[in-house]
């Protein structure tokens, strides 16, 4: 939405942590600590496949098809999130993103999770199981033919819970990566902010 855009884009710009939050998150203690994972900004997202398991079934790919999905999306803008787990702030952040995909439909902004972990059947069975309970319609939920951590070229941290690489044409923009309960307010806000800025 228009309005949830402005709204993300003055957080972002008005707070210190939401901004660093690319390449930092916010310990306990209030100290930094400095995480990087997958692909960085002006870096290109290459090929790699993966499993659809669930969600935007009218992206024309069969859950349980096996594909290159990053191929699919060609040139357009993307918010593309590697995910070890999938709790409430998780969801919290995609049904944000879901309502840039779908303000956002002309200029073809996309969306796509990445599940990973050691045991891909439980990975799409849980994938599968979320995306019903949330009701998520327009971010497809794929998993990784390399599962555990994803394909080796994105160099997705192990230590990471979420990673969120937002690309246009191939290039990395913005990248952000978020420990286990990194995902705040501000840290969602600040992603919302990079998939408006995608279509600018």
């Amino acid at each position: 939405m228009r309005f949830a855009c402005a709204v993300a884009v003055m957080v972002f710009g008005a707070t210190a942590q939401a901004q660093g939050v690319a390449t930092a998150t916010i310990g306990v203690a209030g100290t930094v600590k400095a995480v990087v994972s997958g692909p960085q900004t002006g870096e290109t997202v290459g090929a790699f496949t993966v499993t659809k398991v669930a969600g935007n079934p009218d992206d024309g790919v069969a859950d349980g098809r096996n594909l290159c999905y990053r191929c699919k999306m060609g040139q357009r803008p993307v918010v593309m999130v590697f995910a070890r787990s999938a709790d409430e702030k998780l969801a919290k952040l995609l049904k944000k993103i879901e309502e840039e995909v779908e303000e956002h439909q002309d200029e073809k902004l996309s969306s796509f999770v990445n599940m990973i972990g050691t045991d891909a059947e439980s990975l799409k069975k849980a994938a599968a199981d979320f995306v019903a309970k949330q009701g998520l319609k327009r971010i497809a939920f794929v998993v990784p033919d390399d599962t555990k951590d994803g394909p080796p070229d994105l160099k997705i941290a192990p230590d990471v819970d979420v990673t969120v690489i937002c690309y246009k044409e191939g290039t990395v923009q913005p990248n952000y990566a978020f420990q286990k309960g990194g995902l705040s307010d501000d840290a969602i806000a600040a992603v919302v902010a990079a998939s408006c800025k995608l279509v600018e």
